[in-house]
């Protein structure tokens, strides 16, 4: 797989922690750089301090892009869009995730590790880090965010 990007940071709560590690296991696979921003076991943990850490390094430009995992996908984006210049969407299937990146250049995949079935994560991960941004028209509307 030739991602897009240099880095990935990669985070989950306690739901999503046998998922994230199955991820990051495919990303170091495949010769990706990868941030693990925890946590390091599955014991119960708030969402939002995770989708904190990556919503964080993105807004500051540490990080180009970020998985977070949690039982829905969606409290971590709902946590991560809370910052300015974050750009999370949940990835139901390959093509959400693809338009995610396309039209709405979004710059952290959140996954349900609940609602996601196992054989279609390294598709997803994978569509989400090799599909660029489009722009044109997309770029006016992304501004207004």
């Amino acid at each position: 797989m030739k991602s897009i990007f240099k880095t990935i940071c990669i985070s989950s709560d306690h739901a999503g922690f046998k998922t994230k590690e199955l991820i990051k296991n495919f990303l170091i696979e495949n010769y990706l750089s990868i941030i693990d921003l925890g946590p390091q076991e599955d014991k119960s943990v708030d969402y939002p301090d995770f989708a904190k850490k990556i919503a964080k390094r993105i807004r500051s430009k540490r990080s180009e892009i970020g998985i977070l995992v949690c039982g829905s996908g969606t409290g971590m984006a709902m946590s991560a869009n809370k910052f300015k210049g974050v750009r999370a969407a949940v990835g139901y299937n390959l093509k959400s995730t693809y338009l995610s990146r396309l039209h709405n250049n979004a710059n952290i995949l959140c996954l349900g590790a609940r609602l996601t079935r196992k054989n279609d994560l390294k598709k997803i991960v994978k569509c989400f880090l090799v599909t660029k941004f489009e722009g044109g028209r997309h770029l006016r509307r992304i501004k207004k965010i």
